[in-house]
């Protein structure tokens, strides 16, 4: 497909949050103040997932809440963008991050230098080393660093950056449990949307030991976690 740079005029940011009393204030610290360093407006989402904490209670002022009942992160993000319909066209960029995750003050200014080279931009990820076995952190960052120098593509709904109008071409996301994220990046592939991880702001997120969801960020660590046996 062939590439044709879009002014970046707008953000939107949406953040699928189920039961994150914990994190989610921390996460938005972190968005509003790479918000006040953004070169275009950003505009913040928080999707209430089927809550029963106080998690509406910590989102907080400059933040539009979305609240449904669906409990599932893929359906919590498609919403969270439908919710912007008047926001869809070359010159918006949908970003992606999750509640337990924490975006660097640059964040938004590096995705829109990204947007130069790109439909899509799937960024890196650090984990926060307060909550794990250091020794399953070291395995981690060895793999994570050597699948990135055999160039495999690795996608996070934590640090995942679409222009608007390539996420409504393939429909967005999908109502999935786990893995919405690759699901999307490669029918974007599939497609002929360029994808660029080259200068892509890298984020913060959690290696919290309870899982949300079996086979999510928290079940790899775990598997991590477990010694390989003969």
């Amino acid at each position: 497909m062939h590439f044709t740079p879009a002014r970046v005029e707008r953000i939107v940011a949406v953040v699928p949050a189920h039961n994150e009393d914990a994190s989610l204030s921390a996460c938005l610290d972190a968005l509003r103040t790479a918000r006040t360093l953004s070169p275009v407006p950003v505009r913040l989402v928080v999707v209430l997932d089927a809550c029963s904490d106080r998690t509406a209670e910590v989102v907080g002022g400059g933040v539009r809440c979305v609240t449904t009942d669906v409990a599932n992160v893929g359906a919590a993000r498609a919403l969270g963008f439908r919710s912007e319909t008047s926001s869809a066209g070359s010159s918006t960029w949908y970003v992606n991050t999750d509640a337990d995750s924490l975006v660097d003050p640059g964040h938004f200014r590096s995705i829109v230098a990204c947007a130069a080279q790109a439909h899509v931009v799937p960024g890196p990820v650090r984990v926060d080393e307060g909550l794990r076995d250091p020794v399953v952190l070291r395995r981690f960052r060895r793999d994570y660093a050597d699948r990135e120098r055999r160039g495999l593509l690795q996608v996070h709904g934590a640090n995942l950056a679409v222009r608007a109008d390539a996420y409504r071409a393939v429909g967005g996301f999908r109502a999935l449990a786990v893995h919405e994220d690759v699901d999307l990046v490669e029918r974007l592939g599939r497609r002929g949307y360029r994808i660029r991880r080259t200068g892509a702001p890298c984020v913060t997120t959690s290696a919290r030991t309870s899982t949300r969801t079996t086979g999510g960020f928290a079940t790899f660590l775990d598997e991590m976690a477990t010694p390989v046996t003969a």
